[in-house]
């Protein structure tokens, strides 16, 4: 079975112009209904998967015959889930795989979520191995994935039951008391892994994914505990223990002072960690322990006051974030905020954060609690025009990565200066710039000079000459210029590096581009086609 990546990978170069005429803004429909028909495996998938399509395509490409055509289609990031979720009773398994798995978007990014209506469809039918990819619950609305537990499908209850340990007691009560047999003997599967003495009689004893699951997770007896501090199956035992919620006092007070710093580092995040052993941690004579230790928002003022003088600087820097602190004590401390991260997309999270909260902290003089205000999407204009001029590149980066409105000098801003990872997510935002860009066309960062491609306003021979730019990035984009020489396009059809681009370029007139079809699946002849 051909991978995309084979598929393309045994293109020609007449295969690979028509791929690019199928991605041309200027092609009129019925060329890309030809190109539909008659066009090579290649053509197709490009043409499916790349772009978004008029409708009378999408009818097409939903009837054609060919699975692997269909399969693109399922898999499409730029069309809307509407038109894709017309696939979701497709006859063949392959294609309704492909479409459980969805759009390839960049991670942490999220695919549009599918309707709901066609979720509980696919929950409710679907082999369950087409299901079983985290691709397919990032396709679950945010009100779905609450709305499960509770869901009137039971095979949608049945995916509530995934985030049981989270809970409220009465929805619990439900579902143990559920109409349906699979549900209810699963919730009470689920709550013997909370009774002690039978995590006790079914845990392995040797290290495997299942004992590492219970010695995290599950409700564990004294005997089980014991038995890991004198004979652990492996040497991580007593790091996952320390972990669990249901540890004994006792021996959370025991593992603060284990041997094993990592051990140690564990416990200083627990809520239960008693104040004697807190202190005790504080002074620890692992750097790292230290450092963990000092986000733990019961600190009392002495113990703020030590890791504020710590020797070392990562110690120093994790306590001067710390919330019981004034602005005054945080710039008192000798705090140096690291440069050499990526500031890159995070996570949208589902429940808000507090707006006080992140207000107070786009106003402190601390540029890491600015950057924790800076990746909230839902920073008010105010605070977006405050950061957006930030001394701080990560404030302003992350900004400019996370802001649905962050302004195109910012986006502009952050893209010169950023070299990071995943910097070119930046001009994927909505108002990153194009007037202008040009200005960047000799700029010696090829991704720089490669902006120059984004102003309508380059000159053609700017963009004959970045054509033949060193950089192959640069040479592709510009390849797609609707300034690019006639001259110059024309020769770049035949090129065998750049042709798919020139075929792209939106200054191809209608007719050339049907010539050009025509000529190129004489080419590659019918055979190819399917």
């Amino acid at each position: 079975m051909p991978t995309p990546e084979d598929i393309w990978a045994d293109a020609d170069l007449p295969t690979r112009r028509l791929a690019g005429l199928a991605l041309n803004p200027s092609a009129p429909e019925d060329v890309l209904l030809r190109l539909l028909a008659d066009g090579p495996s290649a053509v197709r998938m490009v043409l499916c998967r790349d772009r978004v399509l008029p409708d009378a395509v999408v009818d097409a490409v939903v009837e054609h015959p060919d699975r692997y055509t269909r399969s693109f289609f399922a898999r499409n990031p730029h069309v809307d889930p509407a038109q894709r979720v017309r696939l979701l009773e497709d006859p063949d398994w392959f294609v309704r795989a492909h479409f459980a798995e969805g759009p390839r978007v960049p991670f942490p990014a999220r695919p549009r979520p599918l309707p709901d209506e066609a979720v509980v469809h696919m929950i409710n039918t679907y082999e369950g191995e087409h299901l079983g990819s985290f691709n397919f619950y990032r396709q679950i609305s945010l009100g779905l994935r609450r709305s499960m537990p509770t869901h009137p499908v039971a095979k949608v209850r049945g995916w509530g039951l995934n985030g049981w340990r989270q809970l409220p007691a009465d929805t619990r009560a439900a579902l143990l008391a559920d109409p349906d047999d699979e549900i209810r003997e699963r919730a009470h599967r689920l709550l013997r892994e909370e009774d002690p003495a039978w995590v006790e009689s079914e845990l392995p004893a040797r290290s495997c994914h299942a004992r590492t699951d219970m010695l995290l997770h599950q409700a564990l007896s004294r005997t089980v505990v014991d038995s890991v501090l004198t004979a652990p199956a492996g040497p991580e035992d007593k790091a996952m223990i320390a972990k669990n919620p249901s540890l004994p006092a006792d021996v959370v007070a025991l593992l603060a002072a284990d041997p094993d710093p990592e051990v140690r580092g564990t416990i200083a995040h627990r809520a239960d960690l008693g104040p004697s052993e807190r202190r005790a941690l504080v002074a620890d004579p692992d750097p790292d322990v230290r450092r963990r230790v000092a986000y733990r928002a019961d600190l009392g003022p002495a113990e703020r006051g030590a890791l504020a003088a710590d020797p070392e600087p990562k110690v120093r820097l994790a306590v001067s974030v710390h919330p019981a602190l004034s602005e005054e004590e945080r710039a008192g401390i000798a705090y140096e905020v690291p440069m050499d991260h990526d500031f890159v997309l995070r996570y949208v999270p589902e429940v808000p954060r507090d707006p006080e909260t992140v207000r107070r902290q786009a106003h402190s003089g601390h540029p890491l609690l600015r950057r924790e205000a800076a990746v909230d999407p839902a920073l008010p204009p105010d605070l977006v025009e405050l950061l957006a001029v930030d001394d701080d590149l990560g404030v302003r980066v992350l900004l400019a990565q996370n802001h649905p409105h962050a302004p195109a000098p910012l986006l502009l801003r952050s893209f010169l200066e950023y070299t990071g990872r995943e910097r070119a997510h930046l001009i994927t935002r909505p108002n990153f710039p194009t007037a202008g860009l040009a200005a960047y066309a000799a700029h010696e960062d090829p991704e720089v000079r490669a902006l120059a491609a984004r102003d309508p306003g380059t000159g053609s021979a700017t963009v004959e000459r970045l054509t033949r730019d060193p950089d192959p990035a640069v040479r592709a984009a510009l390849a797609r210029h609707p300034n690019l020489p006639e001259s110059r396009l024309v020769e770049l059809l035949d090129d065998d590096e750049l042709a798919h681009e020139a075929a792209a370029n939106p200054a191809l007139d209608s007719e050339i581009i049907r010539g050009l079809v025509r000529n190129g699946l004489r080419l590659v002849g019918r055979d190819q086609s399917r």
